[in-house]
């Protein structure tokens, strides 16, 4: 029986003899908290005190680790948006941690059904977790103009990794080994985006047909680290992964790197009208979900997904706002990337975008989130004007769709974009400088986890999704890829050479652009899925990474660029060049002279010259400090054939840094021989990005 409680905080807290629960739902005529012991027999206790929509009550003799649900009975009138049914089991919105899986049994979805034996069970953990946010460890805070993101997944990055032991594989401990460290650090980069490990289900038809939801897009409990990527809890500790995850971020910390999560707040694990009552559509439907104001018994979707969260609403603001504080306050994260985060800001009423949505205002305002790195995908799905880049508020920064295609477009050659290119590879002002925002705000990207990886853009023309059981359906027929002669797996020597030409030279336009680039993982030395460009339901080698296949060459060239790139703050000025200081940014064409109108209108251009001034009016360091750096002219070359290139008159003499042709990147302190002098002539390989740089001015 439970006693008087208290209404907050919502969710199973732990108290002097006992726990206390609270839950949050306006519609509810009553609310029962059932408790299921190790035999998973079922004791229900209704809570009785309701304050305004939230329902509490203290169960005494109750303690951490008890599995428990919810059942609300109400009114059941889906045509009305209601659809509150005591038979369905659901998990407390706010609980910590998630045992048990969602099986495709008709109970499920049957609304006379019980569904408790077929759906996942909250447990109550300790309320003795600490912050990691305290004066003596402070957030991880790597300036925007020096973070290199790399995009990985937490099973995938370690599933296979020979130097982590089995029992940890795939898991947030694997992530923090060593070995794992090592890499990462060595590499270079300073970010690590984990694809998302809030605790998610698969989709009904997918399990139906022995496939999984390997990405993890499909949240249901928003507080919960995923327990499938847990090494404690497959040793049968299951609130173990609270400090499991903790340590991760802890050692990742330590060897100076961020983490950011990628998180789903625009849809749940709920799905469509037919989808599983699992939490939040027998909680209070009407108020976490955006209804068809024609049909009020079907779902807005703007996500692809079945349902739109309504991330906007009173109770859907608050569940948000109090789980992004927990993954930084409690859990020690130092950012977030929002999954179709175009979905967050429509208007309930007519699903405009709003870039002062109530989400983007609370955020703005909250002491706490205001302070971690936001990253936007700025679109969505299944709307005229879905797509919203360059629309976010500061200070949001997007992932940059547009670099993406463009970047993919250039190196295969493709016709009449040279001078959208040289708008990405300085900052992409079309779509932040007009409205005062910077370079930075532009996450830059050539592959992310959903489509080709860099491997498979340069291999297939096509995508090869049959093993995905869609009859290669699925996935994007959008790829801007080239398979450079052959498609797929080959041994010819001068295909092979072409393709690793070809990864470089996009790795170098990544890594040298302006704004914030973003790395895939394994793209650093190769990682193929064979053409699947939509692995998402793929947990096994298609997905995994490979350690045992690393093209070393490339790796090698991967880091060496990362170098050079942290090397000389030229490429990651704060501020888009130009204006009224023209000089410090200029542009040539392969004769030396300066472009042109027509140069740049003309479709049929393919290679250009970037003049960066280095020493000209530089950004300052946070501690004052002068970003002095040499000057560089960046050669691109997207022709099939070698250019000759009349080097500008321009003050100084000039050494090859970068060359993407031979795979050569030479350090800080290294020269090149011979010079080059204006007036030169200097060959550029086909399809080739070349970096000269100039120590001195005549």
């Amino acid at each position: 029986m439970a006693v008087p409680g208290l209404p907050a905080p919502l969710g199973a807290t732990p108290r002097d003899g006992g726990v206390n629960f609270a839950v949050a739902s306006d519609v509810a005529e009553s609310v029962t908290v059932c408790l299921f012991d190790e035999q998973d027999a079922e004791t229900r206790i209704p809570l009785t005190d309701v304050d305004d929509g939230v329902w509490h009550g203290f169960v005494p003799g109750l303690g951490a680790g008890a599995r428990y649900g919810y059942r609300v009975d109400g009114e059941w009138d889906p045509a009305r948006g209601l659809r509150t049914n005591p038979n369905k089991l659901l998990l407390d919105p706010c609980a910590r941690v998630v045992t048990g899986r969602l099986t495709a049994h008709d109970d499920v979805i049957a609304p006379d059904r019980d569904s408790a034996p077929h759906v996942p069970r909250s447990v109550v953990t300790a309320s003795s977790l600490g912050s990691l946010r305290s004066p003596d460890r402070p957030p991880r805070s790597t300036p925007y103009s020096d973070m290199v993101i790399y995009e990985a997944h937490v099973k995938g990055m370690t599933a296979t990794h020979p130097a982590v032991p089995v029992e940890q594989r795939g898991t947030f401990a694997g992530f923090a080994h060593d070995a794992v460290l090592d890499h990462l650090t060595g590499l270079g980069v300073t970010t690590v985006e984990l694809l998302p490990i809030q605790h998610f289900e698969t989709e009904l038809g997918l399990l139906r047909h022995g496939r999984t939801n390997y990405w993890g897009y499909n949240p249901i409990a928003y507080f919960a680290p995923h327990l499938g990527y847990s090494a404690a809890a497959r040793a049968g500790r299951p609130e173990g992964v609270l400090d499991e995850f903790r340590t991760m971020v802890d050692r990742l910390h330590d060897a100076g790197l961020e983490v950011i999560l990628d998180v789903v707040y625009n849809h749940t694990a709920e799905g469509d009208h037919l989808g599983p009552t699992l939490c939040f559509r027998g909680l209070d439907n009407a108020a976490y979900y955006h209804l068809d104001p024609d049909d009020r018994s079907r779902y807005v979707d703007t996500t692809g997904c079945g349902n739109s969260f309504r991330a906007g609403s009173p109770r859907g603001l608050r569940l948000v706002m109090d789980s992004l504080r927990h993954w930084v306050t409690t859990m020690g994260v130092d950012g977030f990337r929002f999954d179709l985060a175009a979905t967050l800001g429509r208007d309930a009423h007519d699903g405009t975008f709003d870039p002062e949505a109530a989400l983007f205002e609370a955020i703005a305002q909250d002491p706490v989130l205001s302070a971690v790195k936001l990253i936007a995908e700025p679109w969505d799905v299944g709307r005229p004007d879905s797509y919203e880049l360059g629309r976010f508020p500061a200070p949001w920064v997007e992932w940059n769709g547009a670099y993406r295609d463009c970047v993919r477009d250039f190196w295969r050659s493709h016709e009449g974009r040279l001078a959208e290119f040289a708008t990405r590879l300085t900052g992409s002002w079309d779509l932040y400088g007009a409205h005062h925002r910077r370079p930075l705000a532009s996450v830059n990207f050539v592959t992310a986890h959903d489509g080709f990886t860099l491997r498979d853009l340069v291999s297939y023309d096509e995508k090869h999704n049959e093993s995905n059981g869609e009859h290669n359906r699925d996935g994007s027929d959008d790829n801007r890829s080239w398979n450079c002669g052959v498609e797929g797996d080959t041994d010819d020597p001068e295909v092979l050479a072409l393709r690793s030409r070809q990864q470089r030279a996009q790795l170098a336009t990544l890594l040298l652009s302006f704004g914030v680039p973003m790395l895939l993982a394994g793209d650093e030395f190769g990682r193929t899925q064979h053409g699947n460009n939509n692995a998402y339901s793929h947990d096994d080698d298609v997905s995994w990474i490979d350690w045992h296949t690393i093209d070393g060459e490339l790796l090698a060239f991967t880091r060496d660029l990362l170098t050079f790139r942290a090397a000389h703050p030229v490429f990651r000025r704060r501020r888009f060049l130009g204006g009224t200081a023209a000089h410090e940014l200029s542009w040539f064409g392969i004769d030396g002279q300066p472009m042109t109108g027509e140069s740049w209108a003309d479709p049929g251009s393919r290679s250009v010259i970037l003049h960066l001034d280095g020493s000209h009016d530089p950004d300052r360091a946070d501690d004052g400090t002068l970003l002095v750096d040499d000057d560089f002219l960046l050669v691109a070359n997207a022709w099939w054939e070698p250019l000759d290139v009349v080097i500008p008159e321009l003050p100084g003499t000039w050494h090859t840094a970068v060359d993407t042709f031979t795979g050569e990147v030479r350090p800080a302190h290294a020269l090149a021989e011979p010079a080059i002098n204006p007036g030169d002539i200097r060959n550029v390989g086909p399809r080739t990005l070349v970096v000269l740089r100039s120590l001195t001015k005549m």
